[in-house]
């Protein structure tokens, strides 16, 4: 039977008696390699903005799922702040990265970091430095601009500002409508630069673009492994979604199903319990994936509406890549007791 995490902590839910020492020596006998992205922990993985739902928290557990060769291309059609990619990129766990979303402005930013990142640095510099007099009134007025011109370097502002790095969209209009968290002004230009120019070191010669996963997945090969990190129900079903666009369970597990009959090489984040509650419902069994549980800590939406509750997230392997690394014994050699400190936004 699961035990509760501690408080501050998040793991995979497994057998208590298991002892952690025994997972790593037989891990790294297997992989005959050291697993740095494990021992290094979360922050040392770069993250050029914030966001929340990013899964830089869990890369080690991911790239643990990796074939142990690594993968020639890697795939992620939810980018947010791609921390797949970034952590596979940082690992030596990925040759060519390809990330894409349905959300354009987030894509242009994304474009400004590969290809511009310390003229993208600069202007944030100079929105950092003008919000000092009135940095409330300011935060509105970027966030009015934004929302006419879609300029990167106002979303990248947006994101270092708003509340809890929590996007918002109105259901009508498209606008970004979250707001500010007054109590900071966001990072400070130098930390920013810092990371932006990190990030972008990793991923030069990423490709990046505006699709919809449905696209992206019907063009993967069976020798990438996509990652991909959709929206939750219960942030896209509200009056102001936390997403540019939702997502249809149907349809995305109808895009499922052709993908495991290609036989390609996925693993998907997806429904999350927050104490019970479910965001959405699971992907379908007849899927044939592999499910995993992982409690990942405090629930990031919680603690914005002044609760303290625990998340439990999924991941599913696609038939394909538990085949690829292994087979089921290796899925369970690596979920053994493999811990995931619980990590702030930013």
């Amino acid at each position: 039977m699961a035990t509760a995490p501690v408080s501050g902590s998040s793991r995979i839910l497994s057998d208590p008696s298991s002892k952690l020492l025994n997972m790593m020596t037989m891990l790294a006998a297997t992989r005959r390699s050291p697993l740095p992205w494990l021992s290094d922990g979360p922050r040392a993985i770069p993250q050029a903005f914030p966001y929340q739902g990013s899964k830089r928290a869990l890369a080690g557990l991911i790239l643990s799922l990796f074939p142990e060769e690594g993968v020639r291309e890697l795939i992620e059609p939810f980018a947010g702040s791609a921390a797949v990619c970034v952590a596979a990129r940082k690992y030596g766990m990925a040759d060519d990265c390809f990330i894409s979303d349905v959300n354009a402005p987030l894509i242009g930013l994304w474009r400004q970091i590969l290809f511009s990142p310390e003229a993208l640095s600069s202007r944030y510099e100079q929105m950092w430095l003008a919000q000092q007099t009135d940095a409330r009134v300011y935060y509105a007025r970027i966030r009015d601009e934004f929302n006419r011109t879609q300029a990167p370097e106002m979303l990248l502002y947006l994101l270092c500002r708003c509340v809890k790095a929590a996007i918002r969209y109105n259901q009508k209009t498209g606008d970004f409508n979250q707001g500010a968290d007054n109590r900071r002004l966001g990072a400070r230009p130098d930390v920013v630069r810092g990371r932006i120019a990190e990030v972008s070191r990793l991923l030069q010669g990423s490709i990046v673009r505006v699709a919809d996963y449905e696209t992206v997945l019907a063009q993967a090969s069976p020798n990438a492994l996509i990652y991909m990190d959709p929206p939750y129900q219960g942030t896209t079903d509200v009056a102001d979604h936390r997403y540019l666009s939702g997502l249809t369970p149907a349809k995305f597990a109808v895009s499922l199903a052709d993908a495991v009959a290609r036989d390609l090489s996925f693993i998907v984040s997806y429904d999350g319990v927050v104490d019970g509650r479910s965001y959405c419902r699971a992907l379908p069994e007849s899927l044939g994936l592999r499910h995993i549980n992982v409690v990942t800590g405090a629930s990031a939406q919680a603690t914005l509406l002044g609760r303290d509750e625990q998340t439990v997230e999924s991941l599913y392997l696609s038939p394909a890549l538990v085949d690829r690394i292994g087979g089921d014994w290796r899925v369970n050699e690596v979920l053994e007791h493999v811990e995931h400190p619980e990590l702030p936004l930013f």
